[in-house]
């Protein structure tokens, strides 16, 4: 069983990390184009197996994609993070091209990979690597459900002095501020959350939650990584042991929820073909409002893609 992460930057290797601790494969493969970084990042990492007491193997390459062929799981990280003057539309033109050509090598090794994206932005690159994947888009989807559900719970376990374990939660919609966080779908130890926090205190934590990825980067200074890495390891452990959980992931829409061809974040049941199937809530009319005016956000960046290959 052999997994590839493309990108050796802090959220990629976090990744590796965290599936070579958990033993989720026997081989990981992490490839990056700064030369020689993702061998010493392989290497630093492979030296702790004696120490954490794992067996799965790890190897860095500089570009060289066919050491990643007939990777079962494909993660892709690779992309700019965005900098001072650059505007929206010039950051998904760098990455846009970055994931493209990542994508392209990646399916020519791997024709039957599945692929989780983590670039930013996180809607449109998994559309961008969907259309040149020319994958299902079951096979084609993007870690950041996870990773805002793992805020949220971290924030609800902090305000109610609970373990967050026990905290279950669906968030929907768009990676950023137009995220949908469900609290009528939020439980502690099966009890509503609604019947512990106040309505307005609620609100406050689905705010900073919105914002989750802002505080972080006020923090330190850079985007976070810890919690991406493990989110996107925690999807491939549900790929790899076709364990059948039930995740909010990026998904391609054909009519769920009353749309079509959006990226978009739902639940669904992740296992061995990736998405297995996307879960469609019954949701409320304030519910499908927020959704809807997420979707039409993402659609908006969508859009610019688009028309960049005009």
């Amino acid at each position: 069983m052999k997994v590839s992460v493309i990108g050796a930057g802090n959220v990629g290797a976090t990744c590796a990390e965290v599936l070579a601790h958990h033993e989720i494969c026997n081989e990981i493969v992490l490839l990056d184009i700064k030369e020689n970084f993702a061998e010493g990042k392989a290497l630093d990492i492979w030296e702790t197996s004696a120490i954490n007491m794992y067996d799965t193997r790890i190897t860095g390459s500089t570009s060289d994609y066919s050491k990643t062929a007939d990777s079962e799981v494909v993660v892709i990280t690779s992309g700019l993070p965005r900098k001072p003057g650059m505007s929206r539309d010039d950051l998904i033109s760098t990455n846009a091209k970055i994931v493209k050509s990542v994508t392209e090598q990646v399916v020519r090794y791997s024709p039957n990979t599945i692929i989780v994206v983590v670039s930013n932005p996180l809607d449109v690159m998994t559309y961008c690597a969907y259309v040149n994947s020319r994958l299902p888009s079951t096979k084609v989807f993007g870690m950041a459900g996870i990773l805002d559900t793992g805020r949220y719970k971290a924030f609800l376990a902090d305000e109610l002095h609970v373990s967050p374990k026990d905290i279950q939660a669906v968030l929907m919609g768009g990676h950023g501020d137009t995220m949908v966080p469900l609290p009528r779908y939020t439980t502690i130890g099966g009890i509503p959350v609604t019947e512990l926090i106040k309505k307005d205190r609620l609100e406050q934590i689905i705010d900073r939650t919105k914002k989750g990825g802002g505080e972080i980067v006020n923090l330190l200074g850079t985007s976070a990584w810890y919690a991406p890495g493990s989110a996107a390891a925690q999807m491939v452990e549900a790929i790899v042991k076709d364990q059948k959980r039930v995740f909010p992931v990026c998904a391609l829409l054909n009519g769920e929820y009353g749309l079509r061809n959006i990226y978009l974040g739902v639940p669904v049941i992740l296992g061995k073909n990736g998405i297995e199937r996307i879960i469609e809530l019954k949701l409320n009319d304030d519910e499908m409002r927020l959704v809807n005016e997420s979707a039409k956000s993402v659609k908006e960046v969508m859009n610019v893609l688009d028309n960049m290959k005009d």
